[in-house]
């Protein structure tokens, strides 16, 4: 148990949780400077004015042919388009580790005994004897290491800021139809 809980101790948690919060900050900042581009680029030319979309149509009276009057409309390019506006709404992020720890170990021992023995009578006994021991030792450690990771990111549309909504509907006002 100790050493699967050194082995814990020595994962990097700072990057492994915060690793993906730095990312979805950087992913936030990345989103708000995308709208600004989109609105520079789209909505306001190199003059620094709001680009406007022009339509003309021609107003039909109901019952009267000869009154018939071409009508034009300037309507500000911004407040036609959706303009970008996302934001991380929520972040999950699913850590899970499993450390398995199996060690072995095991003795074997043999021993071997020999021998040549041989009697003469009247002569001097020779004998001869050997053994032999054995014993081995082996010990082993396997480590069995699994980690995975989810991270669950959910992006919705927000709401425009109050300073570009105050400017859309100021936009939205300044649609001026003329005969």
């Amino acid at each position: 148990m100790a050493k699967s809980t050194n082995e814990l101790n020595n994962l990097d948690f700072s990057s492994l949780i915060g690793g993906p919060i730095q990312a979805a900050v950087a992913a936030q900042n990345s989103a708000s400077l995308a709208q600004v581009e989109f609105i520079k680029s789209v909505g306001i030319d190199t003059a620094s004015n709001i680009q406007t979309v022009t339509f003309k149509y021609i107003n039909q009276v109901q019952g009267e042919a000869s009154d018939n009057n071409e009508v034009t409309i300037n309507v500000p390019l911004l407040s036609m388009l959706n303009v970008p506006s996302l934001r991380i709404e929520e972040m999950t992020i699913d850590f899970n580790a499993k450390i398995n720890f199996v060690e072995t170990s095991e003795i074997s021992s043999a021993l071997n005994v020999g021998g040549d023995a041989a009697l003469n009578i009247g002569k001097i006994i020779n004998l001869k004897a050997s053994a032999t021991y054995k014993k081995t030792n082996t010990s082993g450690l396997q480590v069995d290491k699994n980690y995975s990771m989810a991270i669950h990111v959910k992006v919705v549309n927000d709401d425009l800021p109050a300073g570009l909504d105050r400017l859309l509907n100021l936009l939205d006002a300044s649609v001026v139809s003329s005969d």
